[in-house]
């Protein structure tokens, strides 16, 4: 069975994936930007899309964002940024059904937010933000220009397309909103709406005045500190004037930060009582499990980490000892790793960072059964956990017990039902276990969901050339296959 290529660290945009759209969306001669009357996007209530109509948009806007963009797949790193995100939405009045967070491994400064509540957070702003609560104030703004339905005029200028169509061509925008990249968003801007240039597909100055004030309740409500907009905002303002190169982060080319916009977001901010809010745990040490990714070489963070906690250059020293740790296990350090690890499992036996490092060192180390009993004691202290689930079924796959994943991820699999990684593991499952032709239809579905559609169909076809299937089953993997060739059709049909 042919396994999935590994998409997490590729670049950040195929280079050619500007040509690309161009080629797929029907192109439209453009026009000068001042002519353009743009349409009006409604009241917050929304009425172009309804409920249904926004998530099945939503699910096809992940489906292209995987498919261009390097999605972090770390169980760790999703869920750190899932929660954070779902306690600000509590704050959010007006938030209605399910956010979806997710992270892009790049280290730019910003964030951007899909229709259905899907919200891409830079790596590079976790790693920027001082404060846990200014990473919830550009998360609350997001989440805003979802509540308001700030999206909705981008749907309108679609809304003629095909579901995937309209679903690219909505992706296209917010990445090139996000990143500036203006080849990028002419493209979406071409098939989009005739004449729409990219600064007119960017939020107009009256959504981000909307969401800065949005986001600022959003924060108070939620239990984080208010005025951590302001403060990241002029933190951001005052680095801007060190980039004279024209070269500004890429947060202040989708966000100005003016001395206006400060002075209002202050404002806001001061009509809420001052709250002062520790930050998590887990925000220092999914910032630090983001800083040993970036490392080019294990040993650089043998270097960095060794001499912080030395000189005691550090906010937190617990996450940088744990930071530490992960470098000796990446440089096969084990023994001093396995001492620091102990360290901080006495510290807190239940912590589920520390869990899957020393589960993870004892794969390493060649004590795979050792490993797989923290993991089970993991999950016996935090049932259904979604990092610990995904780490227990890849080392009961790696000790050869295959049968005993399939019911733990297929449990996990409802409450996360687009998740590429469950699938992934999920077909390895199957086929480990000898059931190729169910193997290869959770690697369709694998495919699927990263947007590969071609290879979607081709593991559909060799599965459904088993004779021994039922006709049910027969009939429903028909079905499947009718519906994705049906999607690639529509995205195909965008040539002609």
């Amino acid at each position: 069975m042919p396994k999935p290529q590994q998409t997490i660290w590729t670049s950040i945009l195929k280079p050619s994936l500007a040509l690309l759209l161009l080629y797929w969306l029907a192109p439209i001669q453009l026009v000068q930007a001042q002519e353009i009357a743009l349409p009006d996007i409604g009241n917050p209530s929304g009425n172009i899309l309804t409920p249904a109509e926004e998530e099945r948009l939503g699910r096809a806007f992940m489906r292209s964002i995987r498919s261009t963009m390097p999605v972090i797949q770390d169980p760790l790193l999703s869920a750190y940024i899932q929660s954070v995100g779902d306690q600000v939405v509590k704050g959010n009045t007006n938030a209605s059904g399910s956010f979806e967070f997710f992270l892009i491994n790049s280290p730019q400064i910003n964030a951007f937010a899909g229709p259905g509540g899907h919200i891409g957070v830079y790596s590079g702003l976790i790693t920027t933000t001082e404060s846990e609560s200014e990473l919830a104030s550009v998360i609350a703004h997001e989440i805003a220009h979802v509540t308001q339905k700030h999206l909705v005029r981008t749907y309108d200028a679609v809304k003629s397309m095909s579901l995937p169509a309209a679903a690219l061509a909505i992706a296209a925008v917010a990445i090139g909103a996000a990143t500036n990249n203006t080849n990028f968003a002419v493209a979406a801007a071409t098939g989009v709406q005739a004449g729409l240039a990219q600064r007119e597909i960017n939020f107009t100055r009256s959504h981000e005045e909307e969401a800065d004030s949005i986001g600022i309740k959003t924060l108070a409500t939620a239990g984080f500190d208010p005025t951590a907009m302001p403060v990241f905002f002029s933190r951001m303002g005052k680095a801007s004037r060190l980039y004279d190169n024209g070269k500004l982060p890429e947060f202040l080319r989708s966000h100005p930060v003016t001395t206006n916009r400060i002075a209002d977001a202050y404002g806001r901010a001061n009509d809420y009582p001052y709250k002062q809010r520790s930050d998590s745990l887990g925000y220092h040490l999914a910032r630090e499990r983001l800083r040993v990714l970036a490392f080019n070489d294990p040993r650089e963070g043998i270097d960095f980490y060794s001499k912080s906690l030395e000189e005691g250059r550090y906010r937190n020293e617990e996450s940088h000892q744990y930071g530490y740790a992960l470098s000796l296990i990446g440089n096969r350090q084990y023994s001093q790793a396995r001492e620091l690890l102990a360290k901080l499992t006495s510290l807190r036996p239940t912590q589920i960072e520390y869990l899957a490092a020393k589960a993870e060192l004892d794969k390493l180390d060649k004590q795979p059964e050792q490993g797989l009993k923290t993991l089970e004691y993991g999950l016996a202290e935090h049932p259904g956990n979604y990092p610990l689930s995904i780490y227990l079924a890849q080392a009961l796959l790696d000790i050869g017990k295959p049968q005993a994943v399939q019911p733990l991820l297929e449990n996990l699999l409802s409450g996360h039902p687009d998740d590429t990684l469950i699938y992934k593991l999920l077909a390895q499952a199957a086929g480990d276990s000898g059931n190729k032709t169910q193997g290869h239809q959770y690697l369709a579905e694998y495919y699927y969901h990263t947007g590969a559609l071609k290879e979607a169909l081709m593991q559909l076809e060799i599965a459904l050339k088993d004779r021994n299937i039922s006709y049910y089953e027969s009939a429903r993997m028909a079905a499947r296959l009718k519906e994705i060739r049906q999607e690639k059709k529509d995205l195909d049909d965008r040539d002609k």
